[in-house]
């Protein structure tokens, strides 16, 4: 379980096909010395609940198998690219963003970027099968970093990113044609699938 409150950013070592359809992932980690992750601990890349396999100084390694390479952009990653990291809440963690489990949905495209006050807002794609859980005001996680839909259409919503989120996250960096992970409301994913059909 995470926050979606992004406070490390890692850059990536290795990304480099296992011959079995997945992926082996090594990724410089920011914060390992202070969070001290242990092999079987997850921790979020870009959003994408991972268990680690291997920690060895600053440098942890993941397996990342099909089924997540299908659902995310893990798969594209190259050598010296900056990823977003989160290591999973602990008891009594203060929760500023909301419930993220790291179970990336599908990935969108980033549409536009236009600057808006301080900050931007970012247009993205809606994917079709996560329409009826995407609504104005409502929860979402973009590479992993919490965020409130500011807007909604059809086929597309926007979010708005404040300067500590364009500083601090991989969402400064994203330009139009990019592709992010998105994860829904885990509240609204319940809902939708509790609704007969």
């Amino acid at each position: 379980m995470f926050s979606g409150l992004i406070g490390y950013r890692g850059k990536v070592i290795e990304n480099e096909p296992t011959g079995d359809g997945g992926l082996r992932l090594v990724v410089a980690c920011e914060g390992v010395k202070r969070e001290a992750p242990e092999v079987k601990d997850s921790i979020a890349v870009n959003g994408v609940c991972l268990t680690a396999t291997k920690v060895k100084r600053s440098r942890v390694a993941f397996d990342v198998v099909p089924e997540t390479l299908a659902k995310s952009t893990l798969g594209t990653l190259q050598p010296d690219e900056s990823v977003n990291l989160e290591y999973a809440l602990r008891a009594g963690d203060r929760m500023g963003g909301h419930f993220v489990y790291g179970h990336v949905d599908a990935t969108a495209e980033v549409l536009a970027r236009t600057p808006e006050g301080q900050g931007e807002r970012l247009l993205i794609a809606t994917p079709p099968a996560l329409a009826p859980m995407i609504a104005e005001k409502a929860f979402i996680a973009i590479d992993g970093v919490s965020l409130t839909v500011a807007a909604a259409g059809t086929g597309w919503f926007e979010i708005a990113l404040i300067p500590e989120t364009l500083a601090r996250t991989t969402l400064g960096e994203r330009p139009g044609g990019s592709r992010v992970n998105v994860e829904v409301d885990p509240i609204a994913r319940y809902v939708y699938a509790a609704i007969p059909r």
